[in-house]
């Protein structure tokens, strides 16, 4: 369904039809979709292009669809180093056929839960350097675990693997313009058989960033957090909300 949302062309029939009544509940899916797609890209190209990192963790990657984190990276640094992530085997066949990187640069893929974090090291370790700084990449990943010490403690593991000077991006729903929709579009989804989802507040999501630096401009709606330039008026806010943080 957020393929179908984002724009993507790999879904099936019934993907589309779910998706569009989700979408009837809580019109503003496909925005919050999108938003958190080209913030994904502003975030990636920052830590690329300002930070240096050349190596990156994409857990939760979902479809591939346009410009997936290897693609922003090796953009800028063709010698990147990326591992995608995902608890679907139909997400990982499609990711091996069409997300390959740069001859210079790895792409590497690991079918894993997020609620294994142990795993999700262990096989990164193939291909990434932890003794180096890596930008973790957790977008509309975390709400799929319910329980917030689960949560939290799942981040903090995955953070406290990394190297000083790491990253981590981390982006996720929120129910504070439209938290009645939000909850009736999960609860359709829900009952055809997607994933249970939890919406947390701003402050809910800040606090994956404990012992982390946050660059500006903080935790803020994702289409806010460091948008393309607009001489009239900042972009309207989403039902989500992320932030780009530094390990010390």
């Amino acid at each position: 369904m957020w393929n179908y949302w984002i724009g993507g062309k790999d879904y099936y029939a019934i993907d589309k039809q779910v998706g569009d009544e989700a979408a009837a509940a809580f019109p503003s899916i496909g925005e919050v979709a999108r938003h958190s797609r080209v913030c994904l890209g502003r975030m990636v190209r920052h830590l690329a292009v300002e930070e240096g990192i050349r190596q990156f963790l994409d857990v939760g990657t979902g479809l591939p669809t346009h410009d997936n984190t290897h693609e922003v990276a090796q953009r800028v640094a063709p010698e990147s180093r990326v591992v995608y992530v995902d608890n679907d085997p139909l997400v990982l066949v499609h990711a091996r056929a069409l997300l390959v990187g740069r001859p210079e640069g790895r792409t590497d893929y690991v079918e894993c839960d997020v609620r294994d974090p142990d795993r999700i090291l262990a096989e990164a370790a193939r291909t990434l350097d932890f003794t180096r700084p890596i930008g973790l990449i957790m977008f509309g990943i975390m709400g799929n675990v319910i329980d917030d010490d689960e949560a939290r403690a799942i981040v903090r593991r995955l953070v406290d693997a990394l190297a000083p000077g790491s990253f981590m991006a981390f982006n996720d729903g929120t129910g504070v313009i439209d938290k009645k929709g939000r909850e009736e579009g999960i609860r359709i989804a829900v009952e055809r058989g997607s994933a249970p989802y939890v919406v947390r507040t701003p402050e809910q999501i800040a606090e994956f960033f404990t012992g982390m630096e946050l660059l500006e401009p903080g935790v803020v709606s994702t289409s806010r957090w460091r948008p393309e330039h607009n001489p009239f008026e900042p972009p309207p806010e989403v039902d989500a909300a992320c932030g780009l943080a530094r390990k010390p």
